[in-house]
C-alpha cells in the first residue's frame, strides 16, 4: 500500500519501532493516523522464531485531503411544457345552494407546560488511590499469591521435570537445585526458587537476563498448564539473578545521590518488573528522594524524583 492512499503496511523489530516507521513514511505526527496492529512479533526463544511486528497505519479523514468536486454540468433549459386543451364544460341545471349556519367557535384551553426536571448531577468519581512504589509493582512480583507447603511443593516438582525435559532438549547439561526465598520484606510470601547449575550455561542469561526471563515466563506457562493454576516459582542460573539485584541496588543508591545532586529527577533505563522492584525497595527508605514507574510495556521504567 502507498502513503497516497492514506494506509500504509509497515515492519519493524517491535511495534512501536514500525509505528515510528510508518509515521515517518507519511510524514505525519501519531494523533493524525489510526494505527492497526497485525501482528506483535516475537523475539523467539533463544533467538530462534524471531519476526518483525507489522502494523498498518490509516490516516484520519481530518487528514486526508478532499478531493475538489467535478463542476456540475450545465442543465438545458426544458422546454415548455404546452397546456393541453381545456375541454367544453358541459352546462348542469342550476340548483339553488342551501344555506348553511356557521357553527360558533369552540373555546381553546390552553394545557399548562409540565414543569421543566433538572437532572440530578453525575455523581462524582472517586479519586484513583496513589499507591506507593511497592505496591505499584506488587502485583507484577513473583508470590502475588498465598500457597500452601503442598501446592508448593507440589510446584517444584512439576518444574523441574519441566527444567528436565527442556534441558534435555535443548542438550544443555545442568544441575537443578530447588530452594524456597526468603520472606519478601513486603508482602511475607515465599515462592520456589528454581536453580540451575552446570558449565557454560550462559546462553540461558542472554543480555540483561533477557533469555533467562523469556525462559521462566515459558516454563511458567507450562508448568500452569499441568496444575491447572498459576504458578510463581523463579528461575536463577549460577545465581545471575542475585548478583543483578546487589549490582541494580548500588545503581540505585547511586542514581539517588546524583538526583539530589542536581536537584533534579532522574530516569532510569526500561527494566523487568522484577528489576524496578528491586529499584523501589532499595530506594524505600533513601532519604531526600522517592520512586515511582513510568511508561507502558517494555518501555516502563523508575524514575528517582526529590522529596
Amino acid at each position: 500500500m502507498s502513503a497516497q492512499s492514506g494506509m500504509i503496511e509497515v515492519t519493524g523489530a517491535d511495534v512501536e519501532a514500525a509505528v515510528a516507521k510508518g509515521l515517518a513514511q507519511l510524514g505525519v505526527s501519531r494523533e493524525k493516523v489510526t494505527i492497526e496492529v497485525l501482528d506483535e512479533g516475537s523475539r523467539g526463544l533463544l533467538g530462534l522464531g524471531r519476526r518483525d511486528a507489522v502494523v498498518r497505519l490509516r490516516l484520519r479523514e481530518a487528514s486526508v485531503p478532499a478531493k475538489p468536486a467535478a463542476p456540475a454540468k450545465p442543465e438545458s433549459p426544458a422546454k415548455p411544457a404546452t397546456p393541453p386543451a381545456a375541454a367544453p364544460a358541459t352546462p348542469a341545471a342550476a340548483k339553488p345552494a342551501t344555506p348553511v349556519t356557521p357553527a360558533p367557535p369552540r373555546p381553546v384551553e390552553k394545557t399548562p407546560a409540565p414543569p421543566k426536571v433538572e437532572p440530578p448531577p453525575p455523581a462524582a468519581r472517586p479519586p484513583k488511590p496513589v499507591l506507593p512504589a511497592e505496591a505499584d509493582e506488587e502485583a507484577e512480583a513473583p508470590g502475588s499469591e498465598v500457597e500452601t507447603d503442598e501446592q508448593r511443593q507440589e510446584e517444584a516438582d512439576v518444574a523441574v521435570e519441566v527444567w528436565q525435559s527442556l534441558l534435555q532438549k535443548l542438550q544443555i547439561d545442568a544441575d537443578i537445585d530447588v530452594a524456597v526465598s526468603e520472606p519478601d520484606d513486603v508482602t511475607g510470601r515465599q515462592v520456589n526458587i528454581i536453580e540451575l547449575h552446570g558449565r557454560d550455561l550462559s546462553i540461558l542469561i542472554g543480555p540483561r537476563g533477557e533469555t533467562l526471563d523469556a525462559m521462566q515466563y515459558v516454563t511458567r506457562l507450562m508448568s500452569a498448564h499441568q496444575l491447572k493454576r498459576r504458578v510463581n516459582f523463579v528461575v536463577d542460573v549460577e545465581g545471575y539473578r542475585d548478583r543483578r539485584s546487589q549490582a541494580l541496588s548500588r545503581l540505585a543508591e547511586r542514581m539517588a545521590r546524583k538526583a539530589l545532586k542536581r536537584g533534579r529527577p532522574v530516569t532510569l533505563e526500561p527494566m523487568s518488573p522484577s528489576e524496578r522492584r528491586v529499584i523501589h525497595m532499595a530506594l524505600r527508605d533513601y532519604e531526600g528522594v522517592y520512586t515511582e514507574s513510568t511508561g507502558e510495556g517494555k518501555g516502563r521504567r523508575v524514575r528517582i524524583l526529590l522529596k
